[in-house]
């Protein structure tokens, strides 16, 4: 026969004593649909390449998401441009992070202010609203968004 230990219990059995316990019966609340700057369901951005913080497609954005990359928008040539003399070389492929580079057409989920810092230089690229997170709009204006509007689809 083993002796039963003695002592205080393994630091894993005394962690699992002090968890409380899961109810598996419960449904897990829904959360609401994340919302673009039209007051619509956020849509997609871009599934090639594949976009968004959280590369998932989509313009959304969290607490890690210093950047807020939520203006879904279509890649031009000048903007390409001013975003690598600003420092952002979004142009150049980075496989390290699966990042394929940019070409002009290309969507993507843009930090807001550099957008906006783009608008006011006049380079601004083209913004699929319905795919523009409404945090976005903390940022920059309804209006000025509205005139760089290009259609969703």
């Amino acid at each position: 026969m083993i002796p039963a230990a003695v002592g205080p219990p393994a630091p894993l059995e005394a962690a699992a004593s002090r968890m409380p316990m899961i109810a598996f019966d419960r449904t897990a609340e829904p959360r609401p649909p994340e919302r673009n700057v039209l007051g619509g369901v956020l849509v997609t951005c871009s599934q090639e390449p594949l976009t968004g913080f959280f590369r998932d497609g989509c313009c959304r954005t969290g607490p890690d998401d210093m950047g807020v990359h939520t203006v879904c928008a279509v890649m031009t040539e000048a903007f390409l441009e001013f975003t690598v003399e600003a420092g952002n070389d979004l142009v150049t492929p980075k496989p390290q992070w699966n990042f394929p580079g940019l070409v002009p057409g290309d969507r993507w989920c843009l930090c807001a202010a550099r957008w906006l810092e783009a608008a006011q230089a006049g380079k601004a690229p083209p913004v699929v609203l319905e795919a523009t997170h409404e945090k976005s709009l903390a940022i920059a204006p309804l209006e000025l968004l509205k005139r760089h509007a290009v259609e969703s689809a």
